[in-house]
Protein backbone atom coordinates (compact mmCIF):
# COMPACT_ATOMS: atom_id res chain seq x y z
CA UNK A 1 0.00 0.00 0.00
CA UNK A 2 3.06 2.07 0.75
CA UNK A 3 4.31 1.64 -2.67
CA UNK A 4 1.33 2.74 -4.41
CA UNK A 5 0.33 5.58 -2.31
CA UNK A 6 3.59 7.23 -3.76
CA UNK A 7 3.14 5.67 -7.42
CA UNK A 8 0.18 8.00 -7.09
CA UNK A 9 1.46 10.82 -5.69
CA UNK A 10 4.25 10.43 -8.37
CA UNK A 11 1.85 10.42 -11.05
CA UNK A 12 -0.12 13.62 -9.74
CA UNK A 13 2.78 15.34 -9.03
CA UNK A 14 2.67 18.73 -11.30
CA UNK A 15 5.08 20.08 -13.50
CA UNK A 16 5.35 23.52 -14.62
CA UNK A 17 5.71 24.73 -18.30
CA UNK A 18 6.77 28.18 -18.79
CA UNK A 19 6.13 30.46 -21.62
CA UNK A 20 8.11 33.11 -22.27
CA UNK A 21 7.27 35.07 -24.80
CA UNK A 22 10.17 37.38 -26.90
CA UNK A 23 8.09 40.85 -26.22
CA UNK A 24 7.07 43.20 -23.73
CA UNK A 25 4.18 40.94 -22.44
CA UNK A 26 4.86 38.99 -19.11
CA UNK A 27 5.72 34.91 -19.24
CA UNK A 28 3.22 32.54 -17.84
CA UNK A 29 3.45 28.91 -16.54
CA UNK A 30 1.24 26.71 -16.62
CA UNK A 31 0.89 23.21 -14.55
CA UNK A 32 -0.34 20.16 -15.30
CA UNK A 33 -0.34 16.85 -13.93
CA UNK A 34 2.81 14.33 -14.87
CA UNK A 35 0.39 12.06 -15.81
CA UNK A 36 -1.49 14.15 -18.24
CA UNK A 37 1.94 15.49 -19.62
CA UNK A 38 3.02 11.54 -20.23
CA UNK A 39 -0.42 10.94 -21.52
CA UNK A 40 -0.01 13.83 -24.03
CA UNK A 41 3.68 13.09 -25.38
CA UNK A 42 2.11 9.38 -25.70
CA UNK A 43 -0.83 10.48 -28.09
CA UNK A 44 1.48 12.71 -29.89
CA UNK A 45 4.05 10.02 -30.29
CA UNK A 46 1.73 8.02 -32.14
CA UNK A 47 -0.24 10.48 -34.17
CA UNK A 48 3.43 11.16 -35.59
CA UNK A 49 3.88 7.30 -36.33
CA UNK A 50 0.32 7.27 -37.98
CA UNK A 51 1.15 10.55 -39.81
CA UNK A 52 4.38 8.71 -41.37
CA UNK A 53 2.33 5.36 -42.01
CA UNK A 54 -0.35 7.43 -44.00
CA UNK A 55 2.22 9.06 -46.21
CA UNK A 56 3.92 5.82 -46.82
CA UNK A 57 0.44 4.07 -48.03
CA UNK A 58 -0.30 6.87 -50.07
CA UNK A 59 2.89 6.74 -51.89
CA UNK A 60 2.44 3.03 -52.57
CA UNK A 61 -0.95 3.77 -53.76
CA UNK A 62 -0.36 5.87 -56.40
CA UNK A 63 2.90 3.48 -57.08
CA UNK A 64 1.01 1.01 -57.37
CA UNK A 65 -1.62 3.10 -58.86
CA UNK A 66 1.01 4.61 -62.33
CA UNK A 67 2.39 0.86 -62.23
CA UNK A 68 -1.29 -0.22 -63.31
CA UNK A 69 -2.42 2.18 -65.47
CA UNK A 70 1.21 1.09 -67.70
CA UNK A 71 0.68 -2.64 -67.08
CA UNK A 72 -2.97 -1.64 -68.61
CA UNK A 73 -1.70 0.28 -71.83
CA UNK A 74 0.87 -3.03 -72.53
CA UNK A 75 -1.55 -5.47 -71.67
CA UNK A 76 -5.08 -3.72 -74.03
CA UNK A 77 -1.60 -3.01 -76.44
CA UNK A 78 -1.03 -7.13 -76.05
CA UNK A 79 -4.47 -7.70 -76.73
CA UNK A 80 -5.03 -5.46 -79.56
CA UNK A 81 -1.86 -7.19 -81.61
CA UNK A 82 -3.24 -10.73 -80.48
CA UNK A 83 -6.66 -10.07 -81.89
CA UNK A 84 -5.19 -8.68 -85.19
CA UNK A 85 -3.12 -11.57 -85.41
CA UNK A 86 -6.10 -14.36 -84.80
CA UNK A 87 -8.30 -12.54 -87.41
CA UNK A 88 -4.76 -12.79 -89.54
CA UNK A 89 -4.28 -16.57 -88.63
CA UNK A 90 -8.35 -17.02 -89.28
CA UNK A 91 -7.78 -15.58 -92.88
CA UNK A 92 -4.73 -17.84 -93.68
CA UNK A 93 -6.56 -20.83 -92.30
CA UNK A 94 -9.52 -19.80 -94.89
CA UNK A 95 -7.19 -19.52 -97.71
CA UNK A 96 -5.08 -22.19 -97.33
CA UNK A 97 -7.61 -24.92 -96.97
CA UNK A 98 -9.21 -24.06 -100.48
CA UNK A 99 -8.02 -26.62 -102.96
CA UNK A 100 -5.59 -24.55 -105.37
CA UNK A 101 -3.29 -21.87 -105.94
CA UNK A 102 -6.01 -20.16 -107.94
CA UNK A 103 -8.77 -20.52 -105.20
CA UNK A 104 -6.46 -18.92 -102.51
CA UNK A 105 -6.05 -16.18 -104.68
CA UNK A 106 -9.20 -15.82 -105.53
CA UNK A 107 -10.43 -15.68 -102.40
CA UNK A 108 -8.34 -12.97 -101.53
CA UNK A 109 -9.98 -10.23 -99.63
CA UNK A 110 -10.19 -6.59 -101.30
CA UNK A 111 -4.15 -7.29 -89.31
CA UNK A 112 9.52 -16.14 -66.33
CA UNK A 113 8.85 -17.77 -63.00
CA UNK A 114 6.02 -20.90 -63.17
CA UNK A 115 2.97 -19.40 -63.16
CA UNK A 116 3.95 -15.92 -64.22
CA UNK A 117 3.97 -14.08 -67.50
CA UNK A 118 7.31 -12.87 -69.39
CA UNK A 119 5.78 -10.02 -70.97
CA UNK A 120 9.09 -8.91 -72.47
CA UNK A 121 9.43 -12.47 -74.04
CA UNK A 122 5.60 -12.18 -74.72
CA UNK A 123 6.55 -8.76 -76.86
CA UNK A 124 8.84 -10.03 -78.55
CA UNK A 125 7.48 -13.54 -79.63
CA UNK A 126 4.32 -11.29 -81.05
CA UNK A 127 6.74 -8.91 -83.00
CA UNK A 128 8.00 -12.04 -84.51
CA UNK A 129 4.45 -13.48 -85.39
CA UNK A 130 3.42 -9.88 -86.50
CA UNK A 131 6.54 -9.68 -88.78
CA UNK A 132 5.61 -13.31 -90.46
CA UNK A 133 2.14 -12.45 -90.95
CA UNK A 134 3.43 -8.87 -92.94
CA UNK A 135 5.99 -10.95 -94.96
CA UNK A 136 2.70 -13.76 -95.55
CA UNK A 137 0.67 -10.21 -96.58
CA UNK A 138 3.21 -9.35 -98.64
CA UNK A 139 3.63 -12.24 -101.04
CA UNK A 140 -0.20 -12.52 -101.13
CA UNK A 141 -0.59 -9.40 -102.56
CA UNK A 142 2.65 -9.72 -105.34
CA UNK A 143 0.99 -12.92 -105.97
CA UNK A 144 -2.15 -11.54 -106.21
CA UNK A 145 -1.35 -8.74 -108.64
CA UNK A 146 0.15 -11.94 -110.74
CA UNK A 147 -3.38 -13.69 -110.68
CA UNK A 148 -5.22 -10.50 -111.34
CA UNK A 149 -3.21 -9.53 -114.36
CA UNK A 150 -2.76 -12.72 -116.23
CA UNK A 151 -5.88 -13.61 -118.16
CA UNK A 152 -8.50 -16.09 -117.10
CA UNK A 153 -11.96 -17.19 -117.72
CA UNK A 154 -14.04 -16.47 -120.92
CA UNK A 155 -14.43 -13.50 -121.98
CA UNK A 156 -18.60 -14.43 -122.24
CA UNK A 157 -20.46 -17.69 -122.77
CA UNK A 158 -20.27 -19.30 -126.12
CA UNK A 159 -19.37 -22.34 -128.21
CA UNK A 160 -15.95 -22.55 -129.25
CA UNK A 161 -16.06 -23.14 -132.96
CA UNK A 162 -12.34 -22.99 -133.72
CA UNK A 163 -9.46 -23.47 -132.24
CA UNK A 164 -6.04 -22.24 -131.88
CA UNK A 165 -3.75 -24.19 -134.50
CA UNK A 166 -3.73 -24.41 -138.34
CA UNK A 167 -7.18 -24.70 -139.87
CA UNK A 168 -8.60 -24.28 -143.28
CA UNK A 169 -9.32 -20.54 -143.77
CA UNK A 170 -13.41 -20.39 -143.99
CA UNK A 171 -13.84 -17.65 -146.27
CA UNK A 172 -10.29 -17.32 -148.82
CA UNK A 173 -9.60 -21.38 -148.57
CA UNK A 174 -5.54 -22.59 -148.03
CA UNK A 175 -4.70 -23.26 -144.88
CA UNK A 176 -3.24 -20.80 -142.31
CA UNK A 177 -2.07 -20.78 -138.94
CA UNK A 178 -5.51 -19.40 -136.45
CA UNK A 179 -3.87 -17.24 -134.01
CA UNK A 180 -6.58 -17.42 -131.62
CA UNK A 181 -10.34 -19.06 -130.73
CA UNK A 182 -13.24 -17.92 -132.02
CA UNK A 183 -16.22 -18.33 -129.35
CA UNK A 184 -19.88 -18.05 -130.94
CA UNK A 185 -22.78 -16.35 -129.37
CA UNK A 186 -25.42 -13.54 -130.24
CA UNK A 187 -24.67 -10.63 -131.69
CA UNK A 188 -25.08 -7.94 -128.80
CA UNK A 189 -23.38 -9.93 -126.61
CA UNK A 190 -21.17 -8.38 -123.27
CA UNK A 191 -17.46 -9.14 -123.61
CA UNK A 192 -15.78 -8.91 -120.08
CA UNK A 193 -12.10 -8.35 -119.79
CA UNK A 194 -9.96 -11.70 -118.09
CA UNK A 195 -7.73 -9.33 -116.59
CA UNK A 196 -6.84 -6.46 -115.02
CA UNK A 197 -4.66 -3.96 -117.57
CA UNK A 198 -4.76 -1.27 -119.63
CA UNK A 199 -6.72 -0.74 -123.03
CA UNK A 200 -3.98 -0.36 -126.00
CA UNK A 201 -6.21 -0.18 -128.74
CA UNK A 202 -9.46 0.24 -129.57
CA UNK A 203 -10.54 1.00 -133.07
CA UNK A 204 -12.12 -0.53 -136.76
CA UNK A 205 -8.94 -2.57 -137.81
CA UNK A 206 -9.42 -3.94 -141.51
CA UNK A 207 -10.60 -7.66 -141.55
CA UNK A 208 -10.68 -7.93 -138.01
CA UNK A 209 -13.30 -5.44 -137.81
CA UNK A 210 -14.14 -3.44 -134.16
CA UNK A 211 -11.09 -4.88 -132.32
CA UNK A 212 -9.94 -3.98 -128.53
CA UNK A 213 -6.39 -4.92 -127.58
CA UNK A 214 -5.67 -4.72 -123.30
CA UNK A 215 -1.79 -4.25 -121.95
CA UNK A 216 -2.04 -6.74 -118.91
CA UNK A 217 1.84 -6.40 -118.06
CA UNK A 218 4.94 -8.96 -117.18
CA UNK A 219 4.40 -9.41 -121.46
CA UNK A 220 0.69 -10.46 -121.55
CA UNK A 221 -1.82 -8.75 -123.85
CA UNK A 222 -5.10 -10.21 -124.88
CA UNK A 223 -7.56 -9.13 -127.99
CA UNK A 224 -11.12 -9.46 -129.11
CA UNK A 225 -11.88 -8.76 -132.08
CA UNK A 226 -15.06 -8.47 -134.70
CA UNK A 227 -16.89 -6.77 -132.00
CA UNK A 228 -19.92 -4.95 -133.08
CA UNK A 229 -19.06 -2.21 -130.21
CA UNK A 230 -16.26 -1.41 -128.42
CA UNK A 231 -17.15 0.68 -124.91
CA UNK A 232 -13.52 1.09 -124.00
CA UNK A 233 -11.44 3.69 -125.11
CA UNK A 234 -6.88 3.66 -125.92
CA UNK A 235 -5.57 4.34 -122.41
CA UNK A 236 -8.32 3.19 -120.45
CA UNK A 237 -7.71 0.88 -117.23
CA UNK A 238 -9.96 -1.34 -117.25
CA UNK A 239 -10.70 -4.80 -114.12
CA UNK A 240 -11.11 -8.53 -114.92
CA UNK A 241 -14.93 -8.53 -115.48
CA UNK A 242 -15.47 -5.29 -117.01
CA UNK A 243 -17.40 -4.89 -120.36
CA UNK A 244 -15.40 -3.65 -122.77
CA UNK A 245 -17.32 -4.43 -126.22
CA UNK A 246 -19.87 -6.31 -127.85
CA UNK A 247 -19.95 -9.00 -129.77
CA UNK A 248 -20.64 -9.25 -133.54
CA UNK A 249 -19.56 -10.22 -137.22
CA UNK A 250 -17.69 -6.90 -138.12
CA UNK A 251 -14.71 -7.27 -140.52
CA UNK A 252 -13.90 -10.44 -142.24
CA UNK A 253 -15.78 -12.66 -140.45
CA UNK A 254 -18.86 -15.85 -141.16
CA UNK A 255 -21.37 -15.06 -138.40
CA UNK A 256 -21.69 -13.34 -134.86
CA UNK A 257 -19.04 -14.33 -132.39
CA UNK A 258 -15.44 -12.81 -130.64
CA UNK A 259 -12.02 -14.07 -131.78
CA UNK A 260 -10.06 -14.21 -128.31
CA UNK A 261 -6.29 -14.01 -128.44
CA UNK A 262 -3.46 -14.28 -125.80
CA UNK A 263 0.00 -12.32 -126.73
CA UNK A 264 2.90 -13.36 -124.91
CA UNK A 265 5.89 -10.76 -125.28
CA UNK A 266 4.15 -9.76 -128.70
CA UNK A 267 3.74 -13.96 -129.91
CA UNK A 268 0.25 -15.13 -130.28
CA UNK A 269 -0.33 -18.08 -127.76
CA UNK A 270 -2.95 -20.87 -127.36
CA UNK A 271 -5.76 -19.01 -125.46
CA UNK A 272 -7.00 -22.43 -124.20
CA UNK A 273 -5.01 -22.87 -120.96
CA UNK A 274 -6.37 -19.80 -120.08
CA UNK A 275 -9.90 -20.27 -120.39
CA UNK A 276 -10.49 -22.74 -117.10
CA UNK A 277 -13.14 -20.88 -115.09
CA UNK A 278 -16.53 -19.54 -115.23
CA UNK A 279 -17.80 -19.32 -118.76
Amino acid sequence: MHKLRLLLKKIHTPITIMLVPHSRFSSRSIRIPMFAAATFCTLAFMGAIFTVSLTIQAFDYYRMKRDYARMSKEFNEMQSTMDSLKQSESQFRKLFSLGSRKEVLQNLDKGGEEGSIDVEALKEQIKSSAAAVDEINRYLAREQDSFRVTPSGWPASGRISSGFGMREHPRFGGRKLHTGIDITMPVGTALHATADGVVSFSERSGGSGNIVVIEHGHGLSSVYAHNSKNVVRAGQTVRRGEVIAYSGSTGVSTGPHVHYEVWRNGQSINPAPFLAGKR
